[in-house]
């Protein structure tokens, strides 16, 4: 509970808030556009036409706007099916859920404009709104009371750090200097991660197992590795970046070293097999798609700009490739902060943040002027068996 406590996303619409610095996370709910609507409408066909209501469930929603995004995209690929189908459009149940000390206000104080905007459109279903406190390694709603289920940039939170690394474990001394899984990390270091990853996510499909109908469908988007292989730098940028910023710091005497030692990510980017094979495994549900793409800064100007390859070239007639990736490199400073500040400021105290991250963005600078300023992820559609 005390890690529920601060693994939350910065709250409000500030500066450093989540929902001002959320825009990778939006890239990749519209990168998975196309896989959700096909599952839901499927859901909706098998599940929920002959009752009337659609019940979804957001897990992990945060505090910024793409919870709402993400519902208006669901509702509208049922409405255009019924339309289709010359049908009328079901009631749409939304259950948002998050931590308990996740900032359900924000969500919920853009309700009356995200109410206007629906009460233009023809032919659109009533929705419902209500919020779901509580942590998804167990049991959050009724059973099968649920046709679909999303979850997007959440499921690489595990429950809990991994028990070998907790202090006073004999692994626990063995990631000295990291805060993360890394290229030096020992084999021990390595399994203790990737069991309690294995734990997490079949204590998580078991609890959906109960709580969709069958036939229901389930969609999961979560950052994950391109490599097989666990450490890869090109998979564990953001958290090796970010343990250099806190040694560079240690070694001014600005941060304790033993205070870097005992702080482990409780968060595990998997690849696709060990997906799969936690899944499978399981067997309460069947995989319709599984895809890995990745998604970063390139992505968000392309996302608003409309085309990576033109807009490099003109850059680099203007000389300017540079000057975007540290721009890039800025503003991944700030999405991560919006994402670990409550968590690092509960280990770290506040008085290190500004300067840390200060450090942190320039070293982002440093690698993405040699590498893409993305980060692997994976989409998931499964059906309930």
């Amino acid at each position: 509970m005390e890690l529920q406590r601060v693994m939350r996303m910065n709250s409000g619409a500030g500066e450093s808030s989540y929902a001002n610095n959320s825009k990778i996370q939006g890239v990749i709910i519209s990168r998975t556009k196309d896989i959700r609507r096909e599952a839901v409408v499927e859901a909706y066909l098998c599940a929920a036409a002959s009752s009337g209501t659609m019940s979804i469930a957001d897990l992990g929603c945060s505090s910024g706007p793409n919870a709402l995004l993400v519902v208006a995209d669901i509702m509208e690929a049922i409405e255009r099916s019924c339309l289709q189908l010359q049908s009328p459009p079901p009631d749409f149940h939304v259950l948002l859920n998050d931590l308990y000390w996740n900032d359900f206000n924000t969500v919920f104080r853009s309700l009356p404009e995200f109410y206007r905007a629906r009460e233009r459109l023809p032919d659109c279903g009533r929705c419902f709104f209500s919020a779901v406190p509580g942590s998804f390694y167990g049991r959050l709603f009724p059973g099968k009371s649920l046709q679909f289920v999303h979850s997007s940039s959440s499921l690489h939170w595990l429950s809990q750090v991994p028990e070998e690394l907790q202090n006073g474990s004999p692994v626990s001394c063995l990631n000295k200097g990291k805060v993360y899984i890394s290229k030096t990390s020992p084999w021990a270091v390595l399994n203790a991660y990737l069991k309690q990853f294995r734990r997490d996510l079949r204590l998580f499909l078991r609890c959906r197992s109960e709580e969709i109908v069958g036939g229901g469908r389930m969609v999961l988007a979560l950052m994950d590795r391109r490599s097989p292989d666990l450490g890869m730098p090109e998979d564990c940028h953001l958290w090796e970046l970010l343990a250099e910023a806190l040694n560079d710091m240690a070694s001014e005497g600005l941060v304790a070293t033993e205070k870097i030692d005992t702080f482990n990510a409780p968060f595990y980017a998997p690849s696709l097999e060990e997906l799969k094979q936690v899944v499978e495994e399981e067997g309460s549900f069947s995989i319709t798609t599984i895809e890995h793409f990745e998604a970063g800064w390139d992505a968000v100007a392309d996302h608003h700009s409309g085309g990576e390859d033109q807009h490099d070239t003109i850059d680099r007639e203007n000389g300017a490739v540079h000057e975007r990736r540290k721009s890039y490199a800025r503003r991944m400073a700030m999405g991560v902060r919006a994402v670990l500040e409550s968590m690092l400021k509960g280990h770290f105290g506040e008085g290190i943040l500004d300067e840390l991250f200060f450090r942190y963005g320039k070293l982002l600078e440093s690698y993405y002027s040699a590498n893409k300023p993305e980060v692997g992820n994976v989409v998931v559609a499964m059906v309930r068996n």
